[in-house]
């Protein structure tokens, strides 16, 4: 059975893959080759054509003419953290670090604003916004000139707290920052670290941004660092913070040159942890990471996508049956809930594209939950509630973010406090 297709937006850089140069000239006006390519990386300068690329892009702030926002940009002053990026972090110590649940408490979760993905910027606002009632919403901007279009349009939105958003000079080469972003755990002394692995899953684009953030963050905000010695990506981890470490098998697909016993070494080199949990990756996903399969609720709840799709019925049970046996590391079995499977299908026939319930961030009493808007959504939001009675579940649109491989927890990276 093959994979219906359809021809959706892509919200991934195309325009900076290697081979793809000579079809620049025949894309049509697409923002990010008028953003990233065509201005050689630098954001439109003056609040005119800030306000040009927001109207021809349907992201004008509400209730704003193009005229208004010009004028509104022009007269902003807002905070601006631009750190120093040729600074080096401080040096931790080896010693395992403690990675704490998502249900323990946050200072603050970590997003890269879509500046060149225009449709994307409504579901990232619903984020921030989310984050900033109960956390710091950190928002990585690439070029201090984005600063004030995208604080006009989240302040015109009026969801959120202004107060708790902070914009971050920080260039990345895309938005997932789940992936790139500093793991932050604690040292055995209680202090917090900040751990980065090796970031280079995609050679056919730039990652020298991305796979150097962990470090310049790290170093933007005073915390110790090291460098885990391991080839991986953050969506590829849920740690319930007393003992139990879930990954899917990815994490040894990334590391081909390494032997089993030996990744497992690393890993507890880099994170203390008493028990790994493996299971199987989705086939015909292309990023291999456990949070697209499964969910880690509080230390014995477990959410698992249901096994009712046309493609990968096994590996789902496979993953229900690894939880149906096995234990935390304290002892407890799991309790699973099981979240509706979402059909997958082929992107412009080349890319498949799996949703997925699971992909959700939890902070300081809150539950952020994809929404696909599909039938299935509501029957997802009533299951977290019950999995997940003493949290707010708060519904972020991703039906868009989907076709760039993830939803909620891609796009986010959480430091605890």
């Amino acid at each position: 059975m093959s994979l219906p297709i359809r021809f959706d937006y892509i919200p991934y850089p195309l325009w900076r893959r290697q081979g793809l140069n000579a079809l620049k000239p025949m894309l049509r006006n697409p923002p990010p080759a008028q953003a990233d390519s065509l201005y050689g990386g630098i954001a439109p300068q003056t609040p005119a054509q800030m306000a040009h690329y927001l109207m021809r892009e349907g992201i004008l702030p509400s209730g704003m003419s193009v005229y208004a926002t010009r004028d509104a940009l022009a007269s902003l002053n807002i905070p601006l953290h631009q750190p120093d990026l040729s600074r080096q972090p401080i040096a931790a110590p080896g010693a395992p670090i403690r990675l704490p649940a998502q249900w323990e408490t946050m200072e603050a979760v970590i997003t890269a604003f879509p500046v060149l993905y225009p449709p994307l910027w409504q579901s990232h606002a619903q984020i921030i916004e989310a984050v900033s009632i109960v956390a710091r919403a950190d928002i990585l901007i690439p070029d201090p000139a984005w600063a004030n279009a995208v604080w006009l349009y989240l302040e015109a939105r009026d969801l959120g707290k202004l107060e708790n958003m902070r914009l971050i000079v920080i260039p990345t080469d895309d938005i997932w920052v789940r992936d790139y972003g500093p793991f932050t755990g604690h040292a055995p002394d209680g202090s917090r670290v900040m751990l980065g692995a090796a970031y280079d899953p995609l050679p056919a684009y730039p990652q020298a941004n991305d796979d150097a953030f962990a470090a310049r963050y790290a170093a933007a905000n005073d915390l110790p660092f090291y460098m885990l010695d391991l080839h991986t990506e953050g969506g590829n981890f849920w740690s319930d913070g007393s003992g139990t470490l879930i990954a899917s098998e990815g994490i040894y697909t990334r590391n081909p040159h390494l032997s089993r016993p030996e990744v497992e070494r690393r890993l507890r080199r880099a994170f203390s942890f008493e028990k790994l949990i493996v299971t199987p990756s989705l086939w015909r996903e292309e990023t291999g990471h456990v949070d697209l399969l499964i969910k880690l609720a509080d230390p014995h709840t477990i959410l698992i996508t249901s096994p009712a799709v046309p493609f990968n019925k096994s590996r789902l049970r496979q993953a229900h049956s690894i939880f149906e046996r096995e234990t935390s590391a304290s002892g407890d079995p799991y309790t699973i809930f099981t979240l509706p499977a979402v059909k997958p299908y082929l992107n412009w026939g080349v890319y498949p594209i799996w949703r997925s319930y699971t992909n959700s961030l939890t902070v300081n009493g809150r539950v952020l939950v994809p929404a696909f808007l599909l039938g299935s959504d509501d029957t997802a939001f009533g299951i977290y509630k019950a999995a997940m009675p003493d949290y707010e579940i708060i519904p972020i649109r991703c039906d868009i973010a989907a076709n760039g491989g993830g939803a909620v927890h891609c796009l986010t990276k959480e430091v605890p406090a």
